[in-house]
């Protein structure tokens, strides 16, 4: 398939996901091989060496972690900071550099896997509406979530099923970890997409896809979302300043993959157990539930005449 428009992907990768983020980058390439001018598509990777949160066990170096990642994204490269730098700062920085060298944007997840249908149904998708919606979101279905607020994105074949908190055996749970071929069971049977148009929206940021207009025309993380949140933060930016008027696109019938509770997410970590899952683990350091308290202060409160707190209050308060 030839493209007619341009996108670009962007992921960023903490170096504690290094065993978990090659299914990943193995979901994009199958994404982009039957596509013929794969140039209109720009595939970007940020990876942050950075300890100032978490610090690495002895007998894993930081160079050892690098040339592995290097090696995986090898034909698209990488940059690497190491800086203190979250996803929500990834996300703001591609989202501006790229709205203007692209059509639509997509947010990227280390643990994740994007459907290899991707390119080919936002790219006819675009092309159908750009000229009388140049604005807009859109986002693939997803699992089963915790309540029925997440129905309208659900996968179509994951709403009918229960949900079990604490479940990873079944593989609607959100704590399922699905891989490639799993995913694909589910997408290469569709015959017809079944697309859905909100505007009330629901999404978060995993595989998130935004039409580049509507970046430029001022929608985007802001900066006070320091640490998480930061999908939250752009949806209230994004009611705040079209009021409802720009469509969110749900694809209810093809599934993007967001394995939230891989049991590899923070591998290398000191001070963390393997028995830990991603939560557990965090909160073995105290820097974390105040960096969640004052981030999510910020996102409910960017409206309000109230302190904006950063990384500094984190480390001081």
């Amino acid at each position: 398939m030839k493209l007619n428009n341009k996108f670009a992907i962007g992921c960023l990768v903490q170096w504690y996901e290094i065993e978990m983020v090659e299914e990943y980058v193995q979901s994009v390439r199958n994404s982009i091989e039957m596509i013929e001018n794969k140039d209109n598509i720009i595939v970007h990777f940020t990876l942050v060496t950075n300890k100032d949160l978490e610090n690495i066990v002895d007998d894993v170096t930081m160079g050892d972690i690098v040339d592995r990642f290097t090696k995986i994204v090898d034909e698209f490269g990488c940059e690497i900071t190491n800086n203190l730098y979250t996803i929500a700062d990834y996300r703001r920085d591609f989202s501006n550099h790229y709205c203007d060298k692209v059509d639509v944007l997509m947010w990227g997840e280390s643990d994740s896997l994007i459907p290899r249908q991707t390119f080919q149904i936002l790219d006819n998708m675009h092309t159908s509406i750009k000229e009388s919606t140049p604005k807009y979101v859109s986002f693939f279905a997803t699992c089963k979530m915790w309540d029925d607020s997440w129905l309208p994105i659900e996968h179509n074949e994951f709403t009918e099923k229960p949900f079990i908190d604490g479940d990873d055996k079944n593989w609607w749970s959100l704590r399922y970890n699905m891989n490639i071929d799993e995913m694909n069971s589910f997408n290469d049977k569709v015959e017809e997409l079944d697309v859905r148009v909100m505007n009330q929206y629901k999404f978060n940021g995993c595989g998130l896809v935004i039409s580049s207009d509507l970046v430029k025309s001022g929608v985007n993380i802001p900066k006070s979302s320091f640490f998480i949140h930061e999908d939250t933060a752009f949806m209230f930016q994004l009611q705040k300043m079209f009021d409802g008027k720009i469509p969110q696109y749900v694809i209810k019938n093809i599934l993007l993959v967001h394995n939230r509770k891989h049991t590899k997410k923070r591998s290398y970590v000191l001070g963390e157990l393997e028995s830990d899952d991603v939560s557990g683990g965090r909160l073995r350091h105290d820097w974390y539930k105040k960096a969640s308290d004052m981030s999510h202060h910020n996102c409910y409160n960017m409206f309000n005449q109230s302190k904006t707190y950063t990384w500094e209050d984190v480390f001081n308060g």
